[in-house]
């Protein structure tokens, strides 16, 4: 059975805990896109994976939970709380994903939070 969109979110925020970078790309379609939006978009799954292995490559430990999801159609917002332990700083970054899901796979992800938010936390 196919999953919803809605479920390959979930799926895929759960997954970040295992720091797996394989199995975070492959929620990704080969010319999907990752706006992390304190900067530039990475576009395709070359980009892609650079940007997120340059956040594995520091992290020791991350936890999303997802608070709220809504979804319209291949469209679904996730809020959430990133919890992470990077540099052995804990970091607690509440943020909210727009995902654009196309079959099962992720084709564009733009995440909203407070940049200031992460930089206090690595500061501290």
């Amino acid at each position: 059975m196919a999953r919803t969109p809605e479920q390959v979110v979930r799926d895929f925020c759960a997954a970040w805990s295992r720091l797996d970078i394989e199995e975070l790309m492959a929620y990704f379609t080969p010319d999907g896109i990752y706006h992390n939006m304190p900067g530039p978009p990475a576009v395709g799954a070359e980009a892609v994976r650079k940007t997120i292995a340059g956040f594995l490559g520091g992290w020791q430990q991350t936890e999303w939970e997802v608070l709220n999801v809504a979804a319209n159609g291949n469209v679904v917002f996730a809020e959430r709380v990133d919890r992470t332990l990077a540099g052995g700083k804990q970091v607690a970054l509440p943020c909210t994903g727009v995902f654009e899901i196309q079959g099962e796979k992720i084709r564009a992800w733009r995440d909203y939070f407070d940049l200031q938010t992460y930089i206090r936390a690595m500061q501290a």
